[in-house]
């Protein structure tokens, strides 16, 4: 069976007839067992109905009726998260680490990326951990976040407030001053504000046009006595500040992703 179902996983790859030559040459079936398991793996809907079509097949097994049970209840179960923008599919297709998972298995996909092949996928396991006396089964997913993210960014169906993870930019007024930059800096970076120190001590102009260019909001100056000033680029202004108390506010912290609107992309 674990043959016939690693051959099944190939149809998104080979044509219909290649995977049924294959099931009775590599996974020892008849051409009409071969014809029956590509009916049962081209059924795909969106609720319980694979099941009845499953039957009508004609085959009948303990373990598949097991399997159908299940299917039926995880589609059932999942049935109230679905909407306009997460929808669900019973694939009988899907093949996911046969010698790992021992249950239902599931793929995610993006509507419109679907060259991108599944983002996402996980399943049940019914020997997940082990304490020493006792087995315990669990449900594992892992999702693609740079695999997703990267194409959508890209198409400008999500954005960036900016370009780099910087919420300040240190100046630099001269080579000798880049010790104390580079501590003013520290001090940021250890209470969690993301900054970097200018790569070189350009007019203070050019550094302010650098970090615009880069989306940095605030740009941070130390004086040769001791004090700092730090300015809001986008709004001109430059209020007295400490290294060890200053933070952006909460928005500027990090970089925000947001969607755009359908309407723009059409």
């Amino acid at each position: 069976m674990t043959g016939a179902i690693r051959v099944i996983d190939k149809l998104d790859k080979l044509p219909p007839e290649v995977v049924a030559e294959q099931l009775v040459e590599q996974a020892g079936a008849t051409p009409e067992q071969a014809r029956r398991c590509l009916e049962l793996a081209t059924i795909r809907v969106p609720d319980t109905s694979f099941v009845e079509r499953v039957r009508a097949l004609g085959v009948e097994d303990e373990l598949l009726e097991t399997g159908l049970a299940e299917l039926a209840a995880v589609v059932e179960g999942c049935a109230s998260a679905t909407g306009e923008r997460v929808t669900l599919e019973a694939n009988l297709r899907i093949a996911r680490g046969l010698d790992y998972y021992t249950g239902t298995v599931l793929e995610i996909f993006m509507a419109g990326y679907e060259h991108l092949k599944s983002v996402g996928g996980g399943g049940r396991y019914d020997a997940l951990a082990d304490d020493g006396r006792s087995t315990y089964p669990g449900v594992g997913v892992s999702f693609g976040v740079s695999r997703t993210l990267i194409p959508l960014l890209a198409d400008g169906v999500l954005r960036g407030s900016r370009s780099v993870p910087s919420a300040v930019l240190v100046a630099l007024s001269d080579e000798e001053s880049r010790p104390d930059a580079n501590a003013v800096a520290d001090a940021l970076r250890a209470r969690g504000v993301p900054c970097e120190v200018a790569a070189s001590p350009q007019k203070f102009g050019k550094q302010i046009r650098y970090a615009e260019r880069r989306g940095i909001p605030f740009v941070w100056f130390a004086a040769g006595d001791g004090t700092h000033e730090v300015k809001d680029i986008r709004s001109g202004d430059q209020v007295p500040a400490d290294p060890a108390a200053w933070t952006p506010p909460t928005e500027d912290l990090r970089p925000q992703v947001t969607s755009t609107s359908h309407e723009e992309h059409t």
